[in-house]
Order: structure tokens, then C-alpha cells, then sequence
């Protein structure tokens, strides 16, 4: 199922000052599952930060259309599936962590018994039960966040929008946070998650879509950004054997002699290069295909540019 369709999403702003405007998106074409943690990446400037506003009704989009669960952005029903952590929050500083999750509740038009449950359940999970009481203008950048991570998920939505959602928070504090994510996610739940810690994107979200310009240039799981097409690292004792591969198999990109790596025409032909080694009694100690980290596969997308691995 998919809980956000993006088709053809155009926005131009009219600045008055640039004849045709500012594009900020140009033809996004997107689907977001349920469920699902959903990497948002790209450069400044690439249209992240309008993706977001567009579908949380924030601004109105100049062509194309979108929905959150079967309902246009500019449905108000629409909101009530939503939670939103943005970047840069301001939360009132006189509010302790207990009563912003409160307001947010009678914003959502939660019953008093529901709101009690609900922060019940939300402070521990985030960390933040020891400090309910304590005013958020004396909370630190993480404890921020965190009662923020709360207050999104007050209305029990069915999707996250987090802008920067570990942005100040400690490492301990970014694992509980990509437990709280993964929990959610478990739960039906999807995530739209926006970061400039490509590390973190890397290591919560299950797909990942590269914005830039305003265009998509590249979607696909975390996995299948981060390995390097057809290329191998098999670890043997090659010792001073000489070991050729043809060219309808592949090329040697380097060999010595305890490592080969290879680039195939085909992914199966591993099984060419295996069968080979065993033939001339070549001890194979690992064969694995080689990756890149997704920071070093988003500056490749980005600037068309390969990025060394090693």
C-alpha cells in the first residue's frame, strides 16, 4: 500500500525578480509505502524543504498533485494522518515537556484520558519521563528533539514528516532515536525522514530518494545505492599465479596476491571467476561484492563523479 503518491509535483515561485520564476520542484514523481522509513537527501537548494511544505498543505503546488492516504494535501482530513517534527522548532519555552504534549493533543481534539495514555507511553519511549516537568526553555538541543519527536507522534499518525530529527541529539541518543523509528515503522507505520547525516539516513532508512535541482535523479533501497555495480573483492592466495578473465566475463580492476577485484559483465559470472580459482587450487577465503558508503554514492548521483571506495 502506498501512503503518499507523488505525480508530476511542479512548484514554481514567483519572486517578482526572475522572469519565470524559481523552480523548486520540476516533475517529482514519488510513492511512499506503508510501511516504510523513507530517506529524503540533496544538496541545499534541491526542493526537500518545499516537498515537505507542498504536501503538508503548507504552500500550493503550481502543477502535478500528490495525496496522503487517499486525501490532497489541501484536505484538512489530510492532517489528521500526519505527525511533523520540523527543522528549527520553536516550541514555547514557558511549556513544560508534559504540557506541549498536552496542547498537542487538544490540538488534535483527544479526549482528556486519551492525552494522559498517550504521554504516558510517548515520554519513556523518548527518553524524556525524568524531564516532564522540567520548562522546555531549559532543555538542551537533544532534549528538544526528543519531546519534538513526542509531540509528532501525540495524534497516533499515520506518517512521519521529521526534518533533521537527530540534529544536536548525542550518539546515544541517535541510536534510541532510529529504535524509536524502526518501532514505529514495525507498527504499520511509515517515516519520511530528511537529514543532512547521510550516516544516519544510511543506517535507518529502508529507501532512499536523491533530490537535485528540484528533479528525482535516483530512488532506490539503501542496499542498492551502496554497492558498486557488478564489482567484487575476493580475498585467496594468489600468491604469483597468473589469473586472466575474459572479456564477455569481466576485467581485472586490481590483482595481488591475496586480493583480486573484478568488475563482471553479469553478477553470475562470480560464479565463472569461483569456478576458475578452484580449478587451478586456489584457496578462497571470502568472496563479497563491494560497497560504497551512501555519502559517497550521493555525491557520485549528484555530481556524476565517482567516488573512490577505498
Amino acid at each position: 500500500m502506498n501512503i503518499v503518491v507523488i505525480e508530476d509535483l511542479t512548484k514554481i515561485y514567483n519572486t517578482g525578480m526572475k522572469k519565470g520564476g524559481i523552480t523548486a520542484l520540476d516533475g517529482v514523481s514519488l510513492t511512499i509505502e506503508q510501511p516504510e522509513i523513507f530517506g529524503l537527501l540533496g544538496p541545499n537548494g534541491a526542493g526537500k524543504t518545499t516537498l515537505f511544505k507542498t504536501l503538508l498543505g503548507i504552500t500550493q503546488v503550481t502543477s502535478g498533485y500528490a495525496t496522503i492516504a487517499g486525501l490532497p494535501p489541501d484536505n484538512p482530513r489530510s492532517r489528521k494522518k500526519v505527525g511533523y517534527l520540523p527543522e528549527n522548532h520553536r516550541f514555547p519555552g514557558h511549556l513544560t515537556g508534559l504540557g506541549l504534549l498536552e496542547f498537542t493533543g487538544r490540538l488534535f481534539g483527544m479526549s482528556r484520558r486519551d492525552i494522559d495514555a498517550k504521554t504516558e507511553m510517548l515520554l519513556p519511549l523518548v527518553g524524556m519521563d525524568k524531564w516532564a516537568s522540567t520548562k522546555i526553555s531549559k532543555y538542551s538541543k537533544g532534549m528538544q528533539q526528543r519531546i519534538g519527536l513526542a509531540q509528532a507522534l501525540m495524534g497516533d499518525p499515520e506518517i512521519l514528516f521529521l526534518d533533521e530529527p537527530t540534529d544536536g541529539v548525542d550518539p546515544v541518543g541517535k541510536t534510541e532515536i532510529r529504535e524509536v523509528l524502526r518501532k514505529i515503522r514495525d507498527e504499520g507505520k511509515s517515516v519520511i525522514l530528511n537529514s543532512h547525516l547521510l550516516s544516519e539516513v544510511e543506517s535507518a532508512a529502508d529507501r532512499v530518494a536523491i533530490l537535485s535541482h528540484g528533479k528525482i535523479i535516483r530512488v532506490g533501497s539503501v542496499a542498492e545505492l551502496t554497492s558498486r555495480e557488478s564489482q567484487y573483492e575476493v580475498e585467496a592466495d594468489f600468491g604469483d599465479k597468473l589469473f586472466d578473465i575474459p572479456e564477455e566475463v569481466g576485467k581485472k580492476i586490481s590483482l595481488f596476491k591475496d586480493r583480486l577485484i573484478v568488475q563482471l559483465t553479469d553478477e553470475k559470472k562470480i560464479n565463472w571467476i569461483i569456478d576458475q580459482m578452484r580449478m587451478k587450487k586456489i584457496n578462497i577465503r571470502s568472496v563479497k561484492p563491494i560497497k560504497i558508503t551512501l555519502e559517497q554514492s550521493f555525491i557520485e548521483t549528484v555530481s556524476g563523479k565517482k567516488v573512490d571506495s577505498k
